[in-house]
């Protein structure tokens, strides 16, 4: 360890920076559907829509498990952006664990970076950051959701809110953090390409909705 801090300090690179980010990121990348699923006996990616995410694991394993995954992923993304805050870590490296935690889910080393599509662990870490525009998301995603039954439109929806929410709020304060903005923006266009298939079978009328 002394001798990397001194080839990265040689850069000006602050290498417990990079651990906080290494270690979000594998936080994150903790399957945590899947180990549910075994739980029950299955591999979740070979059921419902094959994927490792909460929804699924609902769906296949009933709603103990498919709750408890949901909240295990929320607090993937939480934990590291809390720890940074207590650390007084700056915006920026606040981000920076964000992102990382959220690209653990979604691109798992585990699962050779097949995993999830990020909308609770994203949620997660929104609500450490930005907790405001989370609750207007979350307002958005239950009104579609039981208007439509739809998962994916619904947290679509919740995407597409955030930033937005977070431009009205800015605004409104006349205080625009642009780190932040552009964070929600990134978000936003992560969830949509992880729904690429979702969105697809919602334009052709063949997306699965959520059975009561």
């Amino acid at each position: 360890m002394p001798l990397l801090a001194l080839q990265l300090d040689q850069y000006g690179i602050d290498y417990g920076r990079l651990l906080a980010i290494l270690a979000s990121y594998l936080l994150g990348s903790v399957p945590c559907g899947l180990l549910a699923g075994k739980l029950k006996g299955i591999d979740v990616r070979d059921h419902g829509s094959r994927n490792i995410g909460a929804t699924n694991v609902l769906r296949t394993c009933g709603k103990p498990l498919g709750l408890s995954v949901f909240a295990l992923d929320v607090l993937k993304g939480f934990l590291p952006v809390y720890a940074a805050a207590q650390l007084e870590f700056d915006t920026g490296m606040r981000i920076s664990v964000a992102f990382a935690a959220i690209l653990g889910h979604n691109f798992p080393v585990w699962l050779k970076f097949k995993g999830g599509k990020g909308v609770a662990t994203s949620a997660g870490a929104l609500l450490a950051l930005i907790p405001i525009p989370l609750l207007a998301a979350l307002v958005v995603w239950i009104l579609i959701f039981f208007t439509t039954r739809y998962v994916s439109l619904a947290s679509l929806a919740g995407a597409v809110t955030v930033p937005a929410a977070l431009a009205a709020l800015s605004a409104q304060r006349n205080h625009w953090d642009r780190p932040l903005l552009g964070f929600t923006l990134i978000l936003c266009a992560l969830v949509f390409y992880r729904h690429r298939a979702n969105i697809g079978r919602l334009l052709k009328g063949t997306e699965n909705r959520f059975e009561r």
